[in-house]
């Protein structure tokens, strides 16, 4: 997705997690509680990756990508296929998307990285391409075209 920015990794939180798990510190109770809620979305809506669980480690774990934001009205919180996204993203001006991964079998899951989508990121792009335009030297008429 070109739109896609202002991205926020959680990996290194995952592995404080499972240091923690591994540590005995916390029990896999407390990381393995996946509402039915999340199970379903995941099910229905989850998009399956090649990543085993880490506490199981019989399962492949599955991406479910949740959408908010002032423009979704009703449909914020809701789960969204990874296809839905960038026809959301051309029609929708911003919007927050959290990537939350789920085991089917332990109930495991985590929020693996959020980011901005959204039309807003397109304007940035354009603004980008009309200074490097006018940097290699264009017309006025040229960069009136260009900002319109």
């Amino acid at each position: 997705m070109r739109t896609q920015r202002q991205v926020v990794d959680y990996s290194l939180q995952k592995r404080a997690v499972l240091r923690e798990l591994l540590a005995g510190r916390i029990g896999t109770y407390d990381v393995c509680d996946a509402s039915p809620y999340l199970k379903n979305a995941a099910r229905f809506h989850g998009e399956p990756t090649d990543h085993r669980c880490p506490i199981c480690r019989s399962e492949n774990l599955t991406h479910v990508h949740y959408i908010y934001g002032d423009e979704l009205k009703q449909s914020a919180g809701q789960a969204r296929t990874r296809a839905e996204l960038p026809v959301l993203a051309m029609t929708l001006r911003e919007f927050q998307v959290f990537v939350v991964e789920v085991c089917p079998g332990c109930d495991w899951n985590h929020l693996v990285e959020q980011f901005l989508l959204g039309r807003d990121g397109l304007a940035g792009e354009a603004t980008d391409a009309t200074a490097s335009a006018a940097a290699d030297g264009s017309t006025a008429r040229r960069r009136r075209e260009a900002q319109r």
